[in-house]
């Protein structure tokens, strides 16, 4: 459903990913770990197309789109949260989800984001502003899966929440991979919620991927030492 073939990117003559490839399943979840600097978000901005790729290929559904837009990406299926969230602060809530819809052509917002997010259908007149952290976080989750992708990225979905809260999200990622079937891709530092939610962990270490484990066959030690500071 989802591939990343031979990937590089650059910032001017640095190159800063060296050829990564990445291939998901449908209902399969994907934690990409690493360090700060390591690449992670580049990789993520380079297949939303945030980021120019500089070679390489970005395919989902059988179809190429490195060379298409960020909005064309998502029209074919490519959704993202970004770190930090990045939802609309003086928009409502379902102000927010509906901007998701835009590339399906609709407005309605379907029941099962409801049923995902009981917390937004409660407060969808309040102001995104206005929400904790975690809320926001489920907002901008909600707005990505409000464009009916087949694959969904996520930039360090942890960032400034609390761990009682970083439950509920791996709960809500492994609730929405079950409900859609949908590919994800998670880029993420912080070890636990990886090993809660992911099917594989990928490592990156300066722009490559260094190290590869099935959640079954995972080596905590081996992981934890490239996530060491």
């Amino acid at each position: 459903m989802f591939e990343v073939r031979n990937l590089t990117a650059a910032y001017g003559q640095s190159e800063v990913l060296h050829g990564i490839d990445l291939a998901v399943q449908p209902g399969e979840i994907v934690a990409v770990v690493g360090r700060n600097g390591m690449g992670k978000s580049t990789l993520m901005k380079s297949m939303i197309g945030v980021m120019p790729s500089r070679s390489g290929q970005i395919v989902v559904d059988g179809v190429d789109v490195t060379a298409l837009p960020s909005h064309r990406r998502v029209a074919n299926g490519l959704a993202y949260v970004p770190q930090g969230r990045q939802i609309f602060g003086t928009m409502t809530v379902k102000e927010n989800i509906e901007t998701g819809r835009v590339v399906t052509g609709r407005t309605d917002i379907p029941n099962e984001i409801y049923d995902l997010f009981p917390i937004l259908k409660d407060f969808e007149r309040r102001r995104g502003g206005n929400l904790s952290g975690g809320q926001q976080q489920q907002l901008a989750i909600a707005r990505a899966l409000a464009s009916d992708p087949k694959v969904l990225l996520l930039d360090e979905p942890t960032e400034g929440i609390q761990p009682s809260i970083i439950k509920d999200i791996a709960r809500l990622l492994r609730d929405i991979r079950d409900l859609r079937n949908l590919c994800i891709v998670v880029c993420e530092q912080v070890l636990s919620f990886v090993l809660d939610i992911a099917d594989r962990i990928l490592v990156m270490e300066g722009g490559r991927i260094v190290h590869a484990d099935t959640r079954q066959n995972v080596n905590e030690a081996a992981i934890a030492r490239f996530l060491a500071v």
